[in-house]
């Protein structure tokens, strides 16, 4: 488990065993090595996209926040929580560039 503040400060990548693919209900979310699927609704699609473009996982909740018209903290506590289940599952991991690992 990754603390909060070190988590929040990280940038996540998709593992090269990961692929996902977006369709009007859902995102689906394989891992390859395990053969497991996972279905996220559209905003935990959203969610996952906005990750992927953002340079660490504050910026990616302040900018859902910010599309939304949400109370920051919240997106940020529901950003924390979402990736810690997408790292636990194995469907993300920390970048290697980021300072913190090493």
């Amino acid at each position: 488990m990754v603390d909060r503040d070190t988590l929040l400060s990280a940038r996540l990548r998709l593992p090269e065993h990961v692929v996902h693919r977006t369709f009007v209900a859902e995102t689906v979310v394989l891992n390859l090595q395990t053969g497991m699927y996972h279905g996220l609704n559209p905003m935990g699609g959203h969610m996952l996209d906005v990750l992927s473009e953002s340079p660490d996982v504050r910026s990616a909740a302040e900018r859902v926040a910010a599309e939304y018209n949400q109370d920051p903290d919240v997106v940020e506590e529901d950003f924390v929580a979402f990736c810690q289940d997408l790292l636990d599952r194995g469907l993300v991991e920390l970048d290697e560039g980021y300072p913190g690992l090493g």
